[in-house]
């Protein structure tokens, strides 16, 4: 859009009535099955729903636990600002799922535990699992911060309240929403996410003249940028920094993390189970790649003039909102319904991640140490989960300070879940893996990662790794010189970069800073992992671990492989045509013993003769 005015559109009554609505739907649904399942008065049956859903409602529940309000304002920046290469994540799913559902999935659902982190007191012992709790808890905290962050961000964009004001709002809505059900409203909320997307792209295409024009424009604004297979791991988005970055931070979210394997663990049968993980990649490949043509949409519209460097928002994730409010401002209600989508993206995965600390410091922090009943436990549960969300909503305040949503939510999640997952890996995968190795692994992986996270946030990546594609303002109708002048071409939250130049003035630069911290933070997870994969199952090797003797079913057997159970299915088929055929043969055989299937031609002249003498 040329000769973009930054005027100030904002909401109206209508669009209040719906974004209401949504929250009084989502509410509704919760309290109904609150009411309808008053009975259950096991902490477990709050956690895992009784182990009664099916494969369909868990699938949604499952994209909606971490689909927040991150991807509906996030992702589409990120592809405004750096192409579309983000979308490759698809591709990462795939081995997400198949890992997750061949790897993790049996051994959980095996053992039939309400906290992951059991598993690790059963594997391990018990400093092990104490230390894997802390560590999830300090991961969702910090995630859940950056989750309500992002929903305020788009509420100070189209009503004007104070960003602290639509945080603490954000949060009380969040906290209350967490003592509710959260399977069925997830439901709900995915149909809103996928709605408000659908509101924006439609709009888009009808005012820009069709598809082809915002594929044109993106392709001349070299945002189709797929396929580059450059392998340097210091390059910010590569093909494979996407693949392999993506299938590990995401299999840490699907594999091992509470608020997933309580999903898993509440289907009836193992079967559903998996089913819902491969249903879940389909819900996730639509949420993915219509947030990436809302980000090709958004820089057909502003490809001459950027919001955010002429000063019409505040920040850059504010984007969306502000182009929601200029294209669709006239329609009463639209507005409201994509901001719905946003809160309904924040409510799921902030009540999934809430109710995943409740059940987990309920497992390993109380539970085992308090003797109360099931009734004191499950209130306990509830009470956890109105803390916790409390405690979260003070952490948004600090996640306004570390940048870009995407970035920061994906470093924070490879950093503390890389380590995690390669505890886990070690515990599934390393029958000689004990607890020495354990915990040596988890440390050496955890100190790994956050130092080149960390140093990463400190010194900023050189240029040519980070490659920011040109965002333009001579579109802008400007009355100020400074804003006349402005050409932006770099990307300061989610993809900041050292110049040349600022890396010769810095001095005290450290050589590290050019290479260990300029690796791609799609990468901080495989570190932390791999790290802790090599340093625990040496230390294990060299403690003992080859006369480890294990409980069964704590490790992968090739019985729990889909893969398996196919061949042995088609092996046993093939057995019994096999034995048929057999059985058929051996008849044929024993039927030549009569004359009637004799081979030889018999001459009857002299068989009557033999008879009349």
């Amino acid at each position: 859009m040329d000769n973009k005015e930054n005027t100030a559109a904002s909401f109206s009554t209508w669009d209040y009535v719906v974004f209401a609505l949504m929250l009084v739907i989502s509410a509704a649904i919760g309290v109904y099955y609150a009411f309808a399942q008053r009975r259950q008065q096991t902490t477990r049956d709050f956690l895992v729903a009784g182990q009664s859903m099916t494969a369909v409602p868990i699938a949604l529940s499952l994209t909606a636990s971490f689909m927040s309000a991150i991807t509906v304002l996030a992702t589409p920046v990120e592809v405004y600002c750096n192409g579309a290469m983000f979308i490759l994540s698809c591709l990462g799913f795939i081995l997400m799922v198949a890992i997750s559902s061949e790897v993790f999935l049996p051994i959980f659902y095996r053992l039939g535990i309400t906290s992951t982190y059991e598993y690790l007191e059963l594997r391990f012992n018990k400093v092990v699992r104490l230390c894997g709790t802390m560590l999830f808890i300090i991961q969702t905290l910090v995630y859940t911060g950056v989750v309500i962050y992002a929903p305020a961000l788009a509420l100070n964009q189209v009503t004007g309240i104070s960003l602290w004001g639509a945080l603490i709002s954000t949060g009380v809505v969040c906290t209350f929403y967490c003592t509710l059900a959260v399977v069925w409203t997830d439901v709900f909320q995915v149909i809103m996410m996928l709605a408000g997307f659908l509101a924006v792209i439609v709009q888009s295409v009808l005012i820009q003249g069709g598809v082809s024009v915002i594929f044109n424009d993106s392709a001349d604004g070299g945002r189709l940028n797929m396929w580059d297979f450059d392998p340097s791991p210091l390059r910010r988005h590569t093909f494979w920094t996407i693949l392999i970055g993506t299938t590990f931070i995401w299999t840490s979210m699907y594999g091992i993390n509470q608020a997933q394997v309580q999903r898993y663990v509440s289907c009836k049968t193992l079967l559903h189970a998996k089913m819902s993980l491969y249903i879940n990649l389909l819900s996730l490949w639509a949420i993915l790649l219509s947030s990436g043509f809302c980000g090709l949409c958004l820089y057909s519209f502003y490809k001459n003039c950027d919001p955010w460097t002429a000063k019409m928002v505040s920040a850059q994730d504010q984007l969306m909102p502000y182009l929601v409010l200029d294209i669709l401002g006239d329609y009463p209600g639209i507005p409201g319904l994509f901001v719905a989508a946003a809160y309904s993206g924040t409510l799921s995965t902030v009540s999934s991640s809430v109710n995943a600390l409740a059940a987990v410091t309920v497992a390993d922090l109380i539970g085992p140490y308090f003797s109360l009943s099931e009734q004191q436990l499950s209130w306990a549960s509830k009470g956890l989960s109105v803390f916790y969300g409390i405690a979260c909503i003070g952490l948004a305040g600090l996640a306004s300070l570390m940048g870009g949503l995407l970035q920061t939510t994906i470093s924070v999640l490879g950093a503390l879940g890389g380590p995690l997952l390669g505890l886990f890996s070690l515990g599934i995968l390393f029958p000689s893996a004990n607890s020495n190795g354990g915990l040596a692994g988890l440390v050496s992986g955890l100190i790994m990662s956050l130092w080149v996270c960390i140093g990463a946030q400190i010194y900023k990546p050189l240029a040519e790794n980070v490659r920011p594609l040109p965002l333009q303002t001579h579109g802008c109708n400007m009355t100020t010189a400074e804003n006349d002048i402005l050409n932006w071409t770099s990307y300061p939250t989610q993809g900041s970069y050292a110049t040349s130049a600022e890396q010769h003035k810095a001095v005290d630069r450290p050589l590290l800073a050019d290479y260990w911290y300029s690796l791609s933070y799609m990468y901080f997870c495989p570190v932390g992992t791999l790290v802790c994969i090599v340093i625990g199952q040496t230390v294990s090797l060299f403690s003992g671990g080859r006369r480890l003797k294990l409980e069964p079913g704590l490790t992968l057997i090739k019985e729990d492989l889909t893969c398996y159970k196919i061949y042995k299915i088609l092996k046993q088929k093939a057995t019994r045509n096999s034995n048929r055929l057999d059985m058929i043969t051996e008849k044929e055989k024993s039927g030549r013993t009569n004359l009637a299937f004799c081979d030889v031609e018999l001459d009857i002249t002299k068989i009557q003769a033999h008879r009349t003498a």
